[in-house]
């Protein structure tokens, strides 16, 4: 059963449009649904992370907001970080889902329980992929991810978002 759900960052939590400004500081446009789709995850007790070939500020600060479990950025060894992923999770390669989008993704594929990828990822990536969501990165693909993760735990709909919407009124949700 999935316990983890690890994503990429450009290309799945953005579209991957990075824009700079003439000191090369990167903005990234992230989407509020999948901002929900961590702390739906994590209110039905699966911990959520960031792995990442790419670093920045912003996405530092996107991380700190969401309350990310595990953050690893800046690295294109991703096999080498999900090593240490699952050693300071203690979780095995099956417990993990990855949801990632271009060939740096690749080695991912195959060796964790579930491997996502976007509408709009690499073709070598979507052939790769255990699911294919509908939705392109940066356009809710992490919320899509999510609800097929909880829907693999026999959750319904509603039953995924009745803790979220209780939490909501009581309590800080970062959208």
């Amino acid at each position: 059963m999935i316990e983890v759900v690890l994503f990429d960052v450009d290309g799945v939590l953005t579209d991957g449009t990075i824009w700079m400004d003439g000191s090369g500081e990167a903005m990234k446009g992230f989407h509020v649904q999948d901002g929900l789709a961590v702390s739906l995850l994590q209110l039905h007790g699966l911990r959520c992370g960031v792995l990442s070939g790419k670093s920045s500020r912003a996405l530092d600060a996107r991380i700190e907001q969401l309350r990310f479990d595990v953050a690893v950025t800046g690295t294109l060894r991703k096999r080498d970080a999900l090593d240490r992923i699952k050693s300071d999770l203690a979780v095995t390669n099956e417990q993990i889902a990855f949801v990632g989008d271009d060939v740096v993704d690749l080695p991912l594929a195959g060796l964790v329980g579930r491997f996502y990828a976007p509408s709009d990822a690499h073709p070598l990536v979507r052939a790769a992929a255990g699911v294919v969501l509908t939705r392109a990165g940066g356009r809710g693909v992490a919320r899509e991810a999510a609800e097929h993760v909880l829907a693999e735990r026999g959750l319904s709909l509603d039953d995924m978002y009745a803790p979220l919407i209780e939490t909501i009124a009581s309590s800080h949700v970062v959208q």
